[in-house]
């Protein structure tokens, strides 16, 4: 007997008769015990491998078999684009067995929610955000509308768990939990995750019961990749065009700019082309994923705005511009190919510069290594514990001063933080009239009214619902996305970045509307790119060393790619593998090459500065001494460094950088300088870096 066979007979009939599903797939099939069950789980599978499936069927299942009723099941994703996407799916699903379910984000009208209310569906499709909308409203009766909840299904949980999102997401799941009255099973799925065991205890939270990971179980055929160096966006459009004539095939770019360029010139290039990006209207963005889901033989450029799960129907490739910034990212992008019978999962990433086609070199590299980035929440959220007293208020409409960390204590990251310093965080919000104790009950007080209120509870997470990605802009132009932690450490003098292959000097960065502004400049205008790809990661720049050191060529380079790769490494024919090496100027400044990325050459540039006295600036790769500074006293430096204990060492941060934070002026400036001190160090890799032999070069 198969698993299948154990699925409410209702179900078993619709998915073979009303579906036509002659079986489901092997992994789908596999996880139905344990989901029966109750256990807690992560799924993983590719890209539309049928995740949603896996988890929704035998959620279904028990829904009929123990006979819920009122609003059992939540359907949780990152963006209202998916659960668009999702809605008439999970709709039709419901209705097989005479359920329902219904959608709900901030695109949906008052009318609507209302009748949501007065009949709760059994199945709602929602977002972490529109969850707080509903325990803080006065509108709805929380306590009424989640206490019969039994499951909350988490689509493309990687989106939320790599930033403060997440926290927020489980503290919202939290004090649902409490209203319900139950343990509520909790499933997420995802596509890519690198550290999956430690995600799925990262979902179960306070939950009790057991908790498991499932794996893809299909084995499939090698993917075809293919790293081809084109030179320019001009020539990418030209190889989009000649190539897979007659197919459907998803661009990926990394700009706004950039994807309305492309698609200009595929158009001229008489190719059928759409474009689909976040500064288009969410119509006009619909109207160009139809168009295309439903043509063949055309193009669609897109940014990461289709890296998620959206259905844009079967797709013939993928073809990425440039690097993708991670390997998840790449297996997202990846995994939306292969879905026809006799495919296989397919990607072309054409490179238009140097520094993206070793970047992208050495992302396959660590792809066809087996790595993944794990995904590592960040600590210390305090302003999302602030967010959540004051939620908690309105919802409560006054919260017990002793219990309201009841309910979010089991929050991994709040449940690390310091009792005495959560007590230290409230009596500050209480003295700058954030907060006001009434006699042991706490309100919103006249700041926090005045901001806060509930005419302006919106603001209280709509900060959750962006990702931690600053636009650069030269002029009116869009340069490109980077990282907010290339600009989170503090340096002194001008920072320069590298975007497009030319130098830019940061003028300005608004860290509330997340926009750096850069003037051109020539001083960076060297072959060695430094300043190059602002926030890179340790193993990527590790993986880049390994390729501009003379590591292997791959077969899955075009001719043209191993001729630009092979050109590149003679300009870093002083590169160790086995050691980090200083570069020694005529000039008297030095560049230490530590490969280390971000967080780590931010933590060793300070402690550097700091023992020789002396400026310095860092980027993914370097470490550079701006002043003249001798051999000897480099040598003495990275003695004391040595000497030192990693864990203590401190990092400098933006000050201004707690801007950026949305509750900044919920919490003491300490707290925050901490927090973001703590997110921008990276001491594993300091460590490492700190043990390699260090070779001097002068040149």
């Amino acid at each position: 007997m198969s698993n299948f066979d154990t699925l409410h007979p209702a179900l078993q009939h619709h998915i073979v008769n009303s579906l036509g599903w002659r079986e489901l797939r092997p992994f789908q099939d596999a996880v139905i015990p344990a989901i029966l069950a109750g256990k807690h789980l992560i799924i993983l599978a590719p890209t539309a491998g049928g995740k949603t499936e896996a988890a929704f069927f035998p959620v279904l299942s028990r829904m009929l078999s123990a006979g819920w009723t009122g609003l059992s099941v939540l359907y949780i994703c990152p963006i209202k684009a998916l659960l668009n996407n999702l809605d008439l799916r999970l709709q039709r699903y419901c209705a097989l067995v005479g359920r329902r379910s219904a959608l709900w984000h901030g695109d949906i009208t008052t009318p609507v929610r209302r009748r949501i209310l007065r009949d709760p569906p059994d199945c709602l499709l929602t977002t972490p955000e529109s969850l707080e909308v509903m325990l803080v409203s006065p509108n709805v009766d929380a306590r009424s509308l989640f206490s019969k909840l039994q499951v909350v299904i988490i689509d493309e949980i990687h989106a939320f768990a790599g930033d403060d999102r997440g926290w927020h997401l489980l503290a919202v799941l939290e004090r649902i939990t409490r209203l319900a009255g139950r343990e509520v099973q909790r499933l997420g799925l995802s596509a890519t995750i690198g550290n999956p065991e430690a995600l799925a205890d990262w979902l179960a939270g306070s939950c009790t019961r057991e908790r498991e990971v499932f794996l893809p179980l299909e084995n499939h055929s090698p993917a075809e990749v293919t790293l081809d160096y084109v030179g320019s966006l001009h020539n990418a459009a030209v190889v989009i065009s000649r190539l897979h004539r007659g197919e459907k095939r998803l661009v990926f770019i990394d700009s706004r700019a950039r994807a309305e360029q492309l698609a200009h010139a595929l158009r001229q290039l008489e190719v059928t082309t759409f474009v689909t990006h976040s500064s288009l209207s969410r119509e006009q963005r619909h109207t160009a994923e139809e168009a295309f889901a439903s043509r063949d033989d055309c193009v669609i450029v897109a940014t990461s705005v289709l890296e998620l799960g959206l259905d844009v129907g079967t797709l013939d490739r993928v073809i990425q511009i440039d690097a993708p910034p991670t390997v998840s990212s790449f297996l997202q992008r990846m995994g939306r190919t292969g879905r026809r019978s006799g495919m296989c999962r397919n990607c072309l990433l054409l490179a238009t510069r140097d520094d993206t086609l070793v970047q992208t070199a050495g992302l396959i590299d660590l792809w066809t290594a087996g790595y993944i980035e794990p995904i590592t929440p960040p600590p210390q959220p305090w302003h999302i514990l602030a967010q959540q007293l004051m939620a908690l208020a309105l919802q409560e409409q006054g919260v017990g001063r002793q219990d309201w960390l009841r309910w979010i204590s089991n929050v991994p990251a709040f449940s690390r933080l310091p009792m005495a310093q959560i007590d230290s965080l409230v009596q500050w919000m209480i003295h700058q009239q954030i907060l006001w104790d009434d006699q042991g009950v706490l309100w919103l007080g006249r700041a926090g009214e005045e901001t806060y209120g509930r005419r302006n509870f919106f603001e209280l997470f709509s900060v959750f619902t962006s990702p931690p990605l600053f636009t650069v802009l030269h002029e009116r132009e869009e340069l490109g996305f980077v990282d907010e932690m290339t600009f989170l450490g503090k340096q002194d003098g001008p920072r320069a970045l590298l975007l497009g292959g030319r130098a830019w000097l940061v003028s300005h960065v608004d860290w509330q509307r997340r926009v750096a502004y850069v003037k051109a400049t020539d001083t960076m205008g060297r072959t060695r790119w430094k300043g190059e790809r602002p926030g890179l990661e340790f193993q990527l720049c590790q993986s880049i060393k390994h390729q501009l050191a003379g590591g292997h060529d791959c077969a899955m380079w075009s001719t043209r790619a191993r001729q630009q790769i092979t050109a590149i490494r003679k300009e870093f024919v002083w590169l160790d593998t086995d050691g980090t090496v200083v570069l020694l100027e005529k000039n008297g400044t030095a560049e230490w090459w530590t490969f280390a990325g971000t967080g780590a050459n931010a933590t060793l540039a300070y402690e550097l500065s700091r023992a020789m006295q002396h400026r310095t600036t860092y980027d993914s790769f370097t470490i550079t001494c701006e002043a003249y500074v001798s051999l000897n006293m480099i040598e003495l430096a990275l003695g004391e460094l040595r000497a030192h204990d990693v864990n203590e060492m401190s990092v400098a941060v933006e000050e201004h950088a707690i801007e950026g934070l949305k509750f900044s002026e919920c919490l003491p400036h300490d707290f925050a300088l901490d927090m973001l001190r703590t997110r921008l160090r990276n001491h594993p890799a300091v460590q490492y870096t700190l043990s390699q032999p260090v070779r001097f070069v002068s040149v």
